[in-house]
């Protein structure tokens, strides 16, 4: 019998069907040598700090750092969870062979495999992996099992992320809770959700500490075209008038006139942060709320995977684009013109190389008849114009660039006209006009030398503050670790760097929300003065840094690629962990207490309720080599070395002067270089036996000293 486990029940019963397991069991479908069985989301969890020491359940700094020797899992406390579970572990003990039928990315990897580590598997295990969930591409995932082997990268990665905000959040929370927070205040700190908050609380201060400048601009009118001066803005309306004064006297004369015809490239297709922008930008749909949509209409076939962070589509898809196009039958009228002769390859759409797991988010062959939903009716319009309109010609502008002068005062205008609507055609009768789309701007000719009378005037303006965040830009910041880039093709270089995944930036954003960090204004975004405090508070650098965020889950993707160990990766956080947390507790940085909006929280933490003291022991696995800092330290047969022996040569045997040390004292004589007192010392094998210490001197040689 062969199991299958799926990650939700409507896509085990998909799956089901078409196997011929049509036999509805308690908790799975069987028949035909098949068993479907399902998750629904994640059933373990990183097992809490309680879990590895009674003690660790008090929130107490002197506990602090609270780095497990191993990192255990452990079932999520619910009783529908265990009941699933115990009905998935007693197939996978009767079976012949696993089928991973988990959402086909780096959570439903993480979470297919936890479950079948919680149910210790014993059973050979392959991987389904499917962009959509169409009969077709189910049918045609299961004549292409792959090894579970090809995917160990991808769970690598998926287990160094939680680990990693395991790590920083448990440890940071409560080191900046119990340092800085008043009464029971929670100070919720976290990889990703810091930075983000550290961009917000940016804006935020640039925008109060703006000050509001008027100044006077000097603008003409000739030809019923409306030109502005080439010269500094006025910041006085004296100046101004005597500006219109001096331009009353004098003609207005063309000195220069540009036209240049240039194209408009086309939109690229969506990945799931540019949809969550599009939505947000357009419907003013929240980047969770998006997800929740563009995941259910991929529940219903409609749509391919939405979990994706690539704008590009395989070539081998590029002969199926044509079905696709004939099969949007609510859209005939734009994709007539498409069909109308072959369907161009082109490079800017589909290329292997800027791919991985999954393309970018396009329609499915089956269309939306029935769909209810109005959301889920928009977004999925969002992504079927968008799916037409890079297959049309590029738009054909005509930019227009005017220069006169006036006396010896400089004048100029632009203006811009559509020669030919190419892809905006797809977007002519859209109701829900794109916010920063320029106005069509037609021009006279204008010959050079020609001139005339003309109408000058003052315009009195005031300077702008920075535009506070929305949702959209918000992600877009996310997604480029706060730089500011418009150009797409930029953008798609720096998506590798950026902070959180695409899948993973809804949640973070309303954690904000939830812990009362940022506030929704409309669709703009604020910090609280809470949010503001607590990036005040926090001293590290490290932690608000979304561009060195960015450099972690750059090293989170190098591991999903096989090109970054996730062992070291987990080091360089330990060692982070430490560094913080020193640097912190020992600080004497001014306090600043944080008690007003208290934050919200399902579990407030435990107030220390005993006077004794318990700090578990470090462990020598977690430490770094003190010679060269870089790598971990490795036991060997005989000895602890460094893992970077080869190169560094640091290493400390079990046995020194004749006496084989403990754990404590092998971690004393690394962290602080010295034991405490031992007794039976030898120098030789000939000496006389003595108490003393044993030093490591800064050659990194070991000695007896008293």
């Amino acid at each position: 019998m062969k199991v299958c486990i799926a990650e939700k029940p409507s896509v085990a019963r998909d799956i089901a069907e078409i196997l011929g397991a049509r036999q509805r069991k308690d908790g799975y479908y069987e028949g035909n040598d098949y068993q479907v069985t399902w998750t629904f989301g994640h059933f373990c969890t990183l097992k809490e700090p309680h879990d590895y020491y009674d003690q660790w359940k008090y929130w107490r700094l002197e506990d602090l750092p609270m780095i497990p020797s191993g990192f255990g899992i452990k079932l999520i406390e619910n009783a529908g969870v265990k009941k699933q579970f115990n009905i998935i572990q007693t197939l996978l003990n009767q079976c012949e062979e696993v089928i991973n039928c988990g959402d086909a990315g780096q959570e439903g990897e993480l979470i297919q495999r936890w479950v079948l580590l919680k149910a210790q598997c014993k059973a050979p295990v392959k991987r389904l992996w499917i962009s959509s969930l169409t009969e077709e591409a189910i049918k045609e995932g299961f004549k292409k099992l792959k090894p579970a082997a090809d995917y160990d990268n991808l769970y690598a990665a998926g287990s160094a992320r939680a680990i990693g905000d395991w790590l920083l959040g448990m440890n940071a929370t409560r080191l900046f809770t119990k340092k800085f927070a008043k009464e029971k205040t929670v100070l919720s700190i976290g990889r990703v959700q810091t930075p983000t908050l550290a961009m917000i609380v940016q804006r935020q201060k640039e925008i109060n500490a703006f000050v509001m400048e008027e100044y006077w601009e000097l603008k003409t009118i000739y030809r019923e075209t409306e030109f502005t001066a080439t010269i500094d803005r006025l910041t006085n309306e004296e100046k101004a008038v005597k500006g219109v004064d001096y331009l009353k006297q004098h003609l207005f004369e063309i000195t220069s006139f540009e036209k240049k015809e240039g194209k408009e490239g086309n939109p690229r297709l969506f990945d799931l942060t540019g949809l969550q922008v599009e939505a947000n930008k357009k419907f003013g749909y929240s980047a969770e709320d998006t997800l929740k949509y563009v995941q259910n209409l991929y529940e219903k076939k409609l749509v391919t995977y939405p979990r994706v962070d690539t704008t590009y589509l395989s070539e081998d898809l590029h002969s199926r684009i044509e079905g696709i196009m004939r099969s949007m039958v609510h859209y005939t009228t734009l994709t007539a013109p498409v069909l109308s002769k072959p369907i161009p390859k082109l490079k800017a759409v589909f290329d292997d190389k800027k791919i991985t797991d999954h393309h970018a988010i396009i329609p499915t062959e089956i269309p939306p008849n029935g769909l209810s939903v109005p959301e889920e009716k928009r977004v999925y319009d969002l992504i079927a114009r968008r799916f037409i309109a890079v297959f049309y010609p590029e738009c054909k502008v005509s930019n227009t660039t005017v220069l006169g002068i006036v006396g010896q005062i400089g004048f100029k205008a632009t203006g811009k006209q559509i020669l030919e609507l190419g892809w905006k055609e797809i977007y002519q009768h859209d109701q829900q006009k794109d916010e920063n789309e320029e106005a069509e701007k037609v021009m006279p000719v204008f010959e050079v030398g020609e001139k005339g009378p003309h109408e000058p005037r003052v315009h009195k303006g005031k300077t702008s503050p920075p535009k506070p965040y929305t949702e959209a830009t918000l992600l877009r910041a996310m997604e480029t670790a706060g730089k500011q880039v418009e150009d797409e093709s930029v953008r798609e270089l720096l998506k590798d760097n950026g902070i959180g995944r695409p899948s993973t930036r809804a949640n973070i954003i309303e954690t904000l929300f939830k812990r009362k960090y940022i506030e929704k204004k409309k669709k703009n975004l604020f910090a609280t003065q809470t949010g503001m405090d607590l990036i005040d508070t926090i001293p590290n650098e490290l932690l608000k840094s979304a561009e060195l965020t960015g450099v972690w889950e750059s090293k989170l993707r190098q591991i999903e690629k096989g090109a970054y160990d996730a062992a070291l990766f987990k080091q360089e956080l330990i060692q982070m962990v430490i560094d913080l947390t020193q640097e912190i507790k020992y600080s004497h940085n001014k306090i600043i207490s944080i008690a007003e909006n208290k934050p919200a929280t399902k579990k407030p933490f435990v107030e220390k309720q005993e006077e004794k003291t318990f700090k578990p022991k470090l462990s020598l696995d977690t430490m770094n080599c003190p010679k060269c800092n870089n790598f971990a330290l490795k036991k060997g047969n005989m000895a602890y070395g460094c893992a970077d022996f080869g190169n560094c040569g640091f290493k400390i045997p079990f046995e020194l002067f004749g006496k084989k040390l403990t754990e404590k004292q092998l971690i004393d004589l690394i962290s602080k270089k010295k034991t405490g007192k031992i007794k039976g010392l030898k120098m030789d094998a000939e000496a006389a036996e003595q108490e003393a210490r044993i030093t490591m001197n800064n050659n990194f040689q070991f000695e007896i000293t008293q």
